[in-house]
């Protein structure tokens, strides 16, 4: 069994003149992400792995989900493949996991995630907001086996608070 985590990033700011790449959270992104991780922590999930866009509002949001989470820091992987908003990267590192990972934590962008939850997924997701979190799962031993899966969860901000 593997199960995919792909949570988006949280709501970033257009408030300052810097690279796509190095655009912060909002006050607003902080708080939904704290508050999605808090939600997810209490199903006690193990995480083997966790990959994360070196965009900056994606690692920002890691960093709060490893902290709520009691997740290491060792077990973030930053890679540029997740700085992808089409989603053909990231069906392509999904693919390439290795095969003794079973639960993945991933974290970056839409309308990647979006693509990727409603190919991979059996609930249609219109948009995954930010800080969004979708949980799947596959009934496979290989990553590279994994095609359409079960939802087992959809956590958005304005559906906990």
């Amino acid at each position: 069994m593997k199960n995919l985590i792909l949570v988006r990033h949280g709501k970033s700011s257009w408030d300052y003149n810097v690279d796509d790449k190095d655009r912060p959270l909002k006050e607003r992104g902080i708080d939904d992400a704290h508050l999605v991780a808090s939600k997810f922590k209490s199903q006690n999930i193990k995480i083997d792995a966790v990959f994360s866009s070196q965009a900056i509002r994606a690692l920002h949001t890691c960093a709060i989900f490893l902290r709520e989470l009691n997740v290491p820091f060792s077990k973030l992987q930053i890679n540029n493949d997740l700085y992808d908003f089409s989603g053909e990267s990231v069906f392509q590192f999904v693919e390439g996991l290795p095969k003794n990972i079973d639960t993945a934590l991933i974290f970056g962008h839409n309308n990647a995630f979006t693509n990727v939850v409603n190919t991979l997924g059996n609930k249609y997701i219109e948009n995954v907001v930010t800080s969004g979190l979708v949980h799947i799962s596959f009934n496979v031993d290989a990553w590279k086996d994994v095609s359409k899966g079960v939802t087992e969860q959809i956590l958005f901000p304005k559906q906990i608070q």
